[in-house]
């Protein structure tokens, strides 16, 4: 079996590609979600900014915790998939949580939109960044 490693010098452009398809991603959510729940809609949905700004600030981070893994872990792939799967259960504590908020559109049709939202960025992040970094060391 080949060990992989990760080309670190590759995320000057997988890492701000990974961002940007991750927004999109986030984006898409949003517009079919708007286009199924009836309005009023939660901050959430309603706000396009919030989407974006919160994606944008929290992929980059993801990208800067795949870069320390990539340096650090023994075995970074394994190691940043055991902690993006960890922080992703993490994020839909505040979903859960917006169940009960006391703001029109709350509820759980927008709690399981987030979930999506955070489902479809964290796949999207963990995908590119291993594809497109990763290099099998024969």
């Amino acid at each position: 079996m080949s060990a992989t490693s990760i080309q670190l010098k590759k995320l000057w452009w997988v890492g701000p590609l990974t961002v940007l398809a991750a927004i999109i991603g986030v984006l898409i959510v949003r517009t079919i979600a708007m286009a199924i729940l009836t309005p009023p809609f939660a901050p959430g949905l309603e706000m396009i900014a919030l989407p974006i700004v919160l994606t944008l600030v929290l992929c980059t981070a993801a990208v800067f915790v795949f870069a320390l893994v990539g340096r650090f872990a023994k075995n970074p792939i394994r190691t940043y998939i055991i902690i993006s799967s960890i922080f992703l259960v993490i994020s839909f504590l505040p979903d859960i949580l917006a169940v009960s908020a006391p703001f029109p559109g709350a509820g759980w049709p927008y709690s399981i939109t987030l979930m999506i939202m955070h489902v479809v960025a964290g796949f999207i992040t963990v995908y590119m960044l291993i594809k497109l970094t990763a290099t099998d060391n024969k």
